[in-house]
């Protein structure tokens, strides 16, 4: 028997869109998985496993495979005409998202059909999946191991996270163990189990390569990144450990070739488990707002800021009547820590907060003019003419910028009461990226008026700055290295 071109075989399996006129587009291509274990007891031990040994896929997929299900959806969908730009060579672009139902093919309501994956969370028939998974769905149908199926009710989604929980009616249904993500390192055994391409019950095992990962449009999740092989098809499904517990939900891949390429992304159980019980308690989930825009640290940008490493999360936009402007947040501030714990990059401030609810209080650490301060927050709800050259000592090459103060219609245009207009750039500001029409708000965490400021500053010789740069809506610090 010869196998069929995958797309055939897809089509031939219900896997495609009707109306997709045989095509099958990036987007569509995590979302597709069905699971049919074998029956278990309701409750199960974990699997005990020595540190460091490999672990016995055996028998962590006969114990808790049956715990994994299939989840068929159907419903329409809105298809638009193709209007976008070629986007194939964008990396990025493959992060695969969103049910069957092609961009370029026909537009208009179209019907859909896919699937998914998930697992029995509770013995009373709740299971999590991925919210794309369920999106626009109008019936969806779980499917168990012992091929009985039942009409699946989806309690809530939460698109911000990638989560959905649903509801069967059943009871003493095969459960997950569940793990803890937060003892999850590199290097650690995994499990993953689901239907890629639409071959159910497949296994696939490998390693942690990295963890707290944080991806394009997903601001509150840290990823789990692994090396298992997760294809099409495994969206929904778990991520076991070396002893079976559930450490993560498979969500997302990175492929430039629609395949596998040595990278796939977990949402950790915790986040999970988390928007299940808002969703189980409330039916829906409210995510905290703090109304900045965050930046990672460089060495570079450290330096120029006083600080001897480049751990925390600089604050390069305070967005007006937020949280982080009633408690006198400023841009150039420096994140170090949130309630305590240490913040090394800007998702662990994002993930904090987007995970905590609209109107607790938390404490940041900032540094601020060279010394650190306690700050106190209540978070909101999310929905929420002549040119002066700045040089040392009047050459141009030491910083490379050419400079004026903003006219009153520019501050109006740049929502800035004050900065300066960049004509000219070369050296090392050219170097850095700055261009021509940037306007410079603050150097070093100060804001700046005149190029007299950043003369000033520049006769203490330091080796790095950074200039808080607005580029049309957009800021960013850029450091500049002088050294």
């Amino acid at each position: 028997m010869q196998l069929k071109p995958l797309a055939a075989a897809l089509a031939a399996t219900g896997l495609l869109a009707a109306g997709s006129a045989g095509a099958w587009s990036i987007s569509e291509m995590l979302h597709r998985t069905a699971a049919e274990p074998a029956a278990t007891p309701a409750v199960i031990a974990p699997i005990t496993a020595p540190a460091g040994s490999v672990p016995n896929y055996r028998e962590i997929v006969q114990t808790y495979g049956p715990a994994v299900v299939g989840v068929t959806v159907q419903g329409m969908r809105k298809v638009d005409a193709p209007q976008s730009p070629d986007l194939s060579g964008d990396p990025f672009f493959q992060f695969f998202r969103g049910l069957p139902g092609s961009p370029f093919g026909p537009h208009g309501n179209m019907p859909f059909r896919g699937q998914g994956s998930g697992f029995i969370v509770s013995s009373d028939g709740l299971i999590l999946t991925n919210a794309h998974v369920v999106r626009d769905a109008k019936e969806v149908t779980v499917k168990l191991s012992d091929r009985r199926e039942f009409h699946a009710k989806v309690l809530g989604s939460d698109a911000a996270t990638d989560i959905a929980v649903l509801k069967v009616d059943a009871n003493n249904l095969p459960a997950v163990a569940l793990g803890n993500d937060k003892q999850v390192q590199v290097g650690d055994y995994v499990l993953a189990i689901g239907a890629p391409f639409g071959f159910e019950q497949t296994a696939t095992q490998g390693i942690v390569s990295a963890i707290g990962r944080s991806l394009p449009g997903d601001s509150y999740v840290p990823f789990i990144q692994t090396d298992a092989a997760v294809n099409p098809g495994n969206s929904g499904g778990p991520l076991f450990d070396a002893s079976g517990r559930v450490i993560g939900i498979n969500a997302q891949i990175f492929s430039q070739s629609g395949g596998f390429q040595g990278l796939a992304f977990a949402i950790p159980i915790d986040v999970a488990l988390h928007v299940k019980n808002e969703i189980v308690s409330q039916g829906r989930v409210e995510h905290a707002r703090l109304g900045v825009m965050l930046q990672d640290l460089n060495q570079s940008l450290a330096e120029s800021f006083g600080l001897q490493t480049p751990d925390g999360a600089i604050i390069s936009n305070v967005a007006p009547d937020s949280a982080a402007a009633r408690a006198d947040l400023r841009a150039g501030d420096v994140i170090t820590r949130i309630d305590g714990e240490p913040v090394h990059k800007g998702s662990d401030v994002s993930t904090r907060v987007g995970m905590a609810t609209p109107g607790q209080k938390v404490l940041l650490t900032v540094w601020r003019d060279k010394a650190n301060r306690d700050i106190n927050v209540k978070l909101g709800a999310a929905e929420e003419s002549t040119a002066d050259q700045a040089s040392a000592e009047g050459s141009p090459g030491a910083i490379g910028l050419a400079v004026r103060p903003l006219t009153p219609a520019e501050k109006r245009q740049a929502h800035a009461d004050h900065g300066l207009l960049v004509e000219d750039v070369e050296g090392a500001a050219a170097r850095a990226g700055i261009r021509p029409g940037d306007v410079v708000l603050s150097m070093n965490g100060r804001p700046i008026d005149s190029a007299e400021q950043i003369r000033n500053s520049l006769d203490k010789h330091p080796r790095h700055i950074a200039l808080l740069i607005q580029r049309d809506d957009q800021r960013i610090f850029v450091p500049i290295n002088l050294g």
